[in-house]
């Protein structure tokens, strides 16, 4: 990792600390020194160098392997023979599911947006209503807002220039990113809404008639369950008469935007630029491609994928694998384009 990184280990580790946090099988470097050397940062396998740790899973990636010089290395134990003997190998099933634990441990500030300003406490550049309710251990950077009923809980970071609406209600442990705003929502513990999300603004809702749109009042929410994240710039509109609602563990990439009503299961994954029309039910540990579009008042099962680019127009069973638009079952999809290549080149 460059030196100008802009987060620092918590401490060194000893590549029988990285064993034991990720269940890898350590083999030493044969050339290993006593004592045991130490990880003191992480670097890809071509800008690696003693003190880094990497990980090897992609064949693609066997000439930067070759040239690897860090102090350990994860990767599967058909793979050791590629590595160069001055390195240890850490032999798991996932490197790169190894990595990112071991990353956790060596960089936990990495893991949620923090103070922008370096503080602990209210910032006397805050501006926290009277009538707001926060717990001991509360985090409010300068230029933040929250306003009356609001309650937050232990833990929670609220950066500079978000805003936390009346009578929201954030759990422990949270992170609010700059200029987030979070309004008519819930969050449980531990969710993370990045720099610039908005949570819990209009729906769009309106009746048409003859002198054009009337607007329909959004009388519902957002809620947030436990250990959801939001990414940056993602919008998630609140209900209309009924609840936006993501489910605990759910994951969602940058410029996502969910309409009014919609409801994400738990687990899910979502894609950055995806959209979800409003109403719209997706099910427990749906994964969603980049850049999908799915229509409203839809279904989508328990377990499904969704390609990226995909349109979804009508409901989707469980377990289904879906792309193209309109979409279909993704070997169908293939097989489709296929044809059709082959006709363009007659």
């Amino acid at each position: 990792m460059s030196a100008t990184s802009f987060f620092e280990a918590a401490r060194p580790f000893s590549l029988d600390e990285i064993a034991a946090a990720t269940g890898a099988s350590l083999r030493p470097a044969l050339s290993a020194a006593a004592p045991p050397a130490l990880v003191v940062a992480v670097a890809p396998l071509d800008a690696s160098r003693p003190g880094d740790l990497c990980f090897f899973d992609h064949a693609r990636y066997a000439p930067a392997l070759a040239g690897c010089r860090a102090t350990g290395c994860f990767l599967r134990e058909a793979d050791t023979p590629r590595l160069p003997p001055n390195v240890a190998a850490l032999i798991v099933a996932d490197p790169h599911a190894a990595m990112t634990r071991a990353m956790a441990a060596i960089y936990p500030d990495a893991l949620r947006p923090a103070s922008l300003f370096d503080a602990r406490g209210v910032s006397p550049g805050a501006n926290v209503h009277p009538q707001a309710r926060l717990e001991a251990g509360v985090t409010v950077d300068p230029g933040a807002t929250i306003g009356p009923g609001a309650q937050i809980g232990a833990g929670t970071v609220v950066a500079a220039g978000a805003v936390i609406g009346p009578g929201v209600c954030i759990g422990r442990d949270c992170a609010i990113g700059p200029l987030a705003s979070v309004q008519q929502a819930f969050l449980g513990n531990r969710v993370i809404v990045h720099a610039g999300a908005r949570i819990g603004q209009d729906g769009f809702g309106y009746a048409r008639g003859e002198g054009g749109y009337a607007k329909t009042p959004q009388l519902g929410r957002v809620i947030l369950q436990d250990d959801v994240e939001i990414g940056a710039n993602t919008a998630i509109d609140r209900g209309a008469t009924r609840d936006t609602i993501v489910g605990e563990g759910s994951k969602i990439d940058n410029l996502v935007q969910l309409a009014h009503n919609v409801v994400i299961g738990r687990g899910c994954a979502i894609a950055a630029q995806t959209g979800i029309a409003g109403s719209t039910h997706v099910g427990d540990f749906v994964r969603i491609g980049g850049q999908a579009a799915i229509a409203g008042h839809l279904v989508v099962g328990d377990g499904a994928e969704i390609a990226a680019k995909a349109g979804v127009m009508r409901d989707v069973e469980a377990g289904a694998r879906v792309s193209g638009s309109p979409a279909r079952p993704i070997r169908r999809h293939l097989r489709g384009q296929a044809i059709l290549d082959r006709l363009a080149q007659r």
